[in-house]
């Protein structure tokens, strides 16, 4: 008797709130969320089903996400598997002819279809892509040190609209296409803001592997405005791998998106806590 009492206690609890998630629901029907897809969960099965699951869900209830994903550690692997050796310039990669082809096959391939898999096998029609198809992201050389890494410079959404509103979803691997035909690394992160910017997306979501925006004292900010992101870097604040992701969430910002969210992907439901509860995750950027 007492564990059948516990168990309807639970459901009693679930549907409190699936009630109390209604407004939330009601206020994102119909809205594109861009999600950037990355770090620990994408080397974890666990995780990438619970991600998969989260993300079909959101589909179900009428929100159309569009997946942007990285896959860093996993090219990483692949480039010493061929003995390719990488080289760095103030941080990031340069990406000669061989470095990009394997990158592309990583991305396009191994990541890329293993996250529509995840998704389908999940009850979605995941549908896998790169910013290569359908001229989805037109790029010019970040810098000439850099070899094929690339910055973009003209998004065409057409792709992604038509894909969404056909019930699919959209997973891009971050590679780009030059105006001679090359192909172009983009960092994920920036590839994700460019495309949400794009689609003038109501939200971007940024997983990492950190909680979100600390403060000097090292407390998690839940809400913060662009001025603010501007005065926690120049004051040294904000640093090392939070600076390109909160640039990122500034230039989407800039670009017609509606508010950026850097939330820790490695926690339980992170997507469904930030879109539908009132508690939210991790921190809320967008302008005062």
């Amino acid at each position: 008797m007492e564990k059948r009492n516990s168990a309807k206690q639970d459901w009693i609890a679930t549907a409190r709130t699936l009630s109390e998630a209604l407004p939330y629901l009601q206020r994102y029907d119909g809205s594109i969320v861009v999600v950037k897809f990355g770090g620990h969960a994408m080397g974890d099965d666990a995780a990438m089903n619970d991600f998969a699951r989260d993300i079909v869900l959101m589909k179900q209830v009428n929100v159309n996400p569009v997946i942007v994903h990285g896959g860093g550690p996993m090219i990483n692997e692949m480039l010493d598997r061929l003995g390719i050796k990488s080289e760095f310039v103030n941080g990031k990669r340069v990406s000669d002819a061989a470095t990009v082809e394997v990158v592309e096959m990583v991305l396009s391939g191994r990541i890329n279809k293993r996250i529509v898999q995840a998704i389908n096998a999940q009850g979605g029609k995941a549908v896998g892509l790169s910013g290569k198809d359908s001229n989805l992201m037109l790029c010019r050389q970040s810098a000439p040190e850099l070899g094929f890494v690339g910055e973009p410079e003209r998004i065409n959404p057409r792709v992604l609209t038509e894909l969404a509103s056909s019930g699919y979803i959209p997973v891009v691997a971050p590679l780009g296409t030059g105006e001679n035909g090359e192909t172009y690394n983009v960092n994920g992160d920036t590839a994700a803001g460019a495309i949400a910017a794009a689609l003038k997306a109501d939200r971007l979501l940024l997983l990492t592997d950190v909680e979100g925006v600390k403060d000097a004292n090292g407390t998690i900010l839940t809400e913060i405005t662009p001025d603010q992101v501007s005065k926690l870097t120049d004051d040294g604040v904000i640093s090392g791998g939070m600076i390109p992701k909160t640039e990122t969430a500034l230039a989407a910002i800039k670009g017609g998106v509606r508010a950026v969210v850097i939330l820790d992907g490695r926690a339980p439901n992170a997507t469904l806590l930030e879109l539908f509860t009132e508690h939210g995750a991790g921190s809320l950027i967008r302008a005062s």
